[in-house]
């Protein structure tokens, strides 16, 4: 008994001298004790000097979920900045927001309900972090998956990561007509931009800031990520995309889901359109 409490207080001892080290000396710690392989599949990863990400959040009628998704957001150990754009909500999200900033979170507000993709372009011309990353403003996808999304570029091997529900993470089991329009999107982008992506529409898209600057979007809708994905399909030969598998709890339309039938089609003119008018 002497032996087994000797041995909890040198756990409890250890725990609080872990807990007192800032978040770079404890990675500094993992990695010597785990190695770097090891600590990149447990998603710690090493963040160059000077590296910040910037989380770009539309919002749109979200008051029932805003609260959880930042307090999830902010509990990743990357440095970051937050832009939140709200979409002129009408159910109370406008008038919460101001409570929800501080000194890493801006919210920027439109007067005008204009969709997704005009929030996005506001909130890209907000952004000042190293690499950009977008993230709906629902529990759909789970920020905890950050890490796996950011160490393509953090590796030197991409410019652009997209995420995928297709290839291997667990999923809420919800519409299948959903998940038939999904890919049959992805693969008529896929035919117009030659790349081979497993899920064009996924909100989890991850871009170096340059990329963003220096592209010319239109899309005000969900029409942003075919658009997104034909414009960086024609610099193939400068920016390197990647792929990696994200978890998806879809939620349903009484929960709040907004894409509809009047998208699906709106996607399916956006492919053609950018890929032959634009």
């Amino acid at each position: 008994m002497e032996q087994l409490s000797a041995n909890q207080v040198q756990c409890e001892q250890l725990v609080r001298a872990l807990t007192s080290l800032n978040a770079a000396a404890k990675q500094d710690l993992m990695q010597h004790l785990l190695g770097e392989p090891a600590c990149r599949q447990l998603g710690m990863l090493q963040f160059p000097a000077g590296f910040k990400l910037s989380v770009v959040i539309p919002v749109y009628n979200e008051i029932r979920w805003i609260e959880e998704v930042l307090r999830r957001v902010r509990a990743q150990a990357i440095p970051m900045e937050i832009i939140l754009i709200d979409d002129c909500s009408t159910d109370g999200t406008r008038e919460m927001l101001p409570r929800l900033a501080d000194s890493n979170t801006r919210v920027v507000f439109h007067e005008v309900n204009q969709g997704k993709g005009a929030a996005l372009r506001t909130g890209f011309s907000h952004c000042t972090g190293t690499v950009i990353l977008i993230q709906d403003a629902d529990l759909e996808y789970d920020p905890a998956d950050y890490p796996k999304l950011l160490l393509p570029i953090l590796q030197g091997k991409a410019d652009a990561v997209f995420g995928s529900r297709f290839i291997g993470e667990s999923h809420r089991v919800l519409y299948f007509w959903h998940t038939v329009a999904n890919k049959v999107l992805t693969t008529l982008s896929n035919a117009m931009t030659n790349l081979n992506l497993t899920d064009m529409e996924v909100c989890y898209k991850v871009f170096r800031r340059e990329i963003l600057q220096g592209m010319p979007l239109k899309s005000n809708r969900f029409g942003f990520e075919p658009e997104v994905t034909a414009k960086i399909s024609r610099s193939r030969s400068t920016w390197r995309v990647y792929e990696v598998p994200v978890s998806y709890a879809g939620r349903t339309y009484a929960e709040g889901k907004k894409i509809g039938i009047r998208d699906a089609f709106s996607a399916l003119w956006c492919i053609f359109y950018y890929r032959f008018f634009d």
